[in-house]
């Protein structure tokens, strides 16, 4: 069921369970001593990150940073929000009305404008390294936020979104992303196979430990260990009732039309689900932002409306189910878009300044934060790099970012890692 990166002398064995199967982000190997200073405290609080990850560059200037009147404005109208002076895109009125809990970061500035180092860096908050393999924000709060206890995987990725593609790095599979490709289905990897009832799950639960038994004895180190515990971890999954937290009840489906029946919409429902039921991290992928060509009536008609719904209706049903205060919401993709529309009525890729939607949590929601110029070609006031981004994210859910606080995590090379960079900052105007 699951995949890991293994010692040598028992890679084969390992390999011939792994095969083809997705992998568990389970946690089941011992925290290092020294975790954050405050990482208990967001243990308790259930602490969670919602990702909303837009794969193939968002045009964010069509959506949270307008200029109606430039000649990069586009075609689409600003329209008011809930936030007194933030104004959004026409397309969106759903999320328009929960915007007292979303806070725009228009100036986020970054230098990635290809599609995979772009996902790289907005998913680690770190350009792609040849020496250093980066593992995702999802990761990293897992490891930090996991209780012990948790019989669910703690990093869930819903429709191949930016941090499964990019995993849990040097942290290993122990934190790296359960896949869900169906929200509303139980998934292929937790369902015991036809005709095998959870009395035989058990029984070969039981002869593979001793076969497990037989490997611990001659391959001691803690991949070995690892191995074991999300062995264990999923076999616990497998035959508990907690495996139907993916599935869909009356319930879930009569929510359905307000989430939206595609995709994403049941991919937001199931993360709802999810982080009420314990999960850390939970990513939703929603593609199709590519777009060099014919730009405005795709997101008018396509992925606007989607993005709308499922946005909008999870924040308020995270509010209305006392959710929200613990659970921090991102909204955002590998980068922008350029504010000169091409030839070909679409816009091409560009970092150089661009938005990120930030929500619940530890966010001080109802705010633009940062400017751009008249035409969204440069950042005018408070611009923001990605290692305050990461530093702001962290803060909102109870994780201290400063590099001293976070020493016990370690790269490939034995080097402390900073999770938000070398000095741990984060946007003070945003969370406290």
């Amino acid at each position: 069921m699951f995949g890991w990166e293994s010692a040598q002398s028992s890679r084969r064995h390992f390999m011939k369970h792994l095969a083809g199967m997705s992998a568990i982000a389970a946690t089941g190997t011992s925290f290092m001593s020294a975790l954050a200073k405050d990482a208990p405290a967001a243990k308790k609080q259930g602490k969670s990150l919602i990702i909303l990850w837009m794969s193939g560059g968002p045009s964010t200037i069509d959506l949270w940073d307008l200029k109606p009147g430039a000649p990069t404005g586009g075609e689409f109208k600003p329209i008011p929000t809930a936030a007194s002076g933030v104004q959004i895109s026409q397309h969106l009125p759903t999320v328009a009305k929960q915007f007292k809990d979303f806070a725009i970061i228009r100036s986020l500035t970054t230098t990635e404008g290809d599609h995979n180092r772009g996902t790289q860096l907005m998913n680690t908050g770190r350009s792609p390294s040849p020496v250093v393999n980066y593992p995702s924000i999802g990761s990293v709060a897992a490891k930090i936020l996991t209780p012990k206890d948790l019989d669910l995987p703690s990093f869930i990725s819903v429709g191949g979104a930016g941090g499964s593609r990019v995993g849990s790095g040097f942290l290993g599979m122990t934190y790296a992303p359960f896949t869900v490709q169906n929200p509303g289905s139980l998934p292929e990897n937790v369902a015991a196979p036809s005709g095998v009832t959870d009395t035989r799950l058990v029984r070969r639960k039981g002869l593979f430990g001793g076969v497990e038994g037989s490997l611990k004895t001659n391959v001691k180190d803690d991949a070995t260990k690892a191995h074991a515990d999300i062995y264990a971890k999923a076999f616990s999954l497998s035959v508990s009732d907690r495996r139907n937290v993916f599935q869909f009840d009356a319930k879930d489906n009569a929510m359905l039309p307000e989430y939206g029946a595609n995709n994403f919409g049941r991919g937001c429902l199931l993360a709802r689900k999810l982080v009420e039921a314990g999960a850390v991290c939970v990513e939703v992928d929603l593609g199709g932002w590519d777009n060099h060509n014919g730009i405005f009536p795709i997101l008018a008609n396509q992925r606007l409306p989607v993005l709308d719904k499922a946005m909008g209706t999870l924040a308020k049903d995270l509010k209305d189910r006392g959710l929200l205060q613990n659970t921090t919401i991102v909204w955002m993709g590998e980068f922008g878009r350029t504010p000169r529309i091409n030839q070909n009525a679409g816009r091409d890729h560009y970092p150089r300044v661009w938005s990120v939607v930030v929500g619940g949590g530890g966010i001080k929601g109802g705010q633009a934060y940062g400017t751009t110029d008249a035409n969204g070609e440069a950042a005018k006031d408070n611009p923001v790099n990605v290692s305050q981004l990461f530093g702001t994210l962290y803060k909102s859910m109870g994780i201290d970012p400063t590099p001293e606080t976070n020493a016990s995590i370690r790269d490939n090379l034995g080097r402390p890692f900073p999770i938000a960079g070398e000095k741990g900052t984060w946007i003070k105007e945003l969370v406290g």
